[in-house]
């Protein structure tokens, strides 16, 4: 299963296009900021799952909520934006967050740079950074994740 993986569009959708384009995923994941643009990319790829969750920019008036957790392809995904993780100070709160809930995978954004690393107990964490330049995608094939950062074209 691949899963494409967007934060922090603010307006840019032609790298979010370009993305769905050459990876073909099954599976397409946008960490806020902003919302609308990833429901306007939903829309061309009516079969295409998407999951969102608001960013700080996504206004206060949005029902969905900031955090969510899902299963895809046998793993759990902890995702939100990340701003009221402060992830522009630490990653800790997301982490023990994660680990709370026993997550395989962290998702968050907010900070515009892009991660992708595994901890030494596993847990795998990814910030795709600024969908204006970068992207993530993450591969869950026979219960092993790899994890790929990419600049958008």
């Amino acid at each position: 299963m691949d899963i494409l993986v967007f934060s922090d569009s603010h307006r840019s959708l032609s790298g979010m296009y370009a993305a769905i384009g050459r990876h073909q995923p099954q599976q397409v994941i946008h960490l806020g900021d902003l919302m609308s643009d990833a429901e306007e990319v939903a829309g061309h790829y009516p079969k295409l799952p998407f999951c969102l969750v608001p960013g700080n920019c996504d206004g206060w008036t949005v029902s969905v909520p900031v955090k969510k957790q899902i299963f895809l392809g046998g793993k759990s995904i902890l995702l939100s934006h990340g701003h009221r993780w402060g992830v522009k100070t630490t990653y800790d709160a997301a982490i023990a967050d994660a680990r709370a809930v026993g997550a395989d995978i962290l998702l968050f954004g907010h900070t515009h740079q892009p991660l992708c690393q595994q901890l030494e107990d596993g847990l795998w964490m990814m910030n795709p950074g600024s969908a204006r330049s970068s992207y993530g995608l993450i591969s869950i094939e026979d219960g092993e994740v790899s994890c790929m950062l990419y600049q958008t074209q």
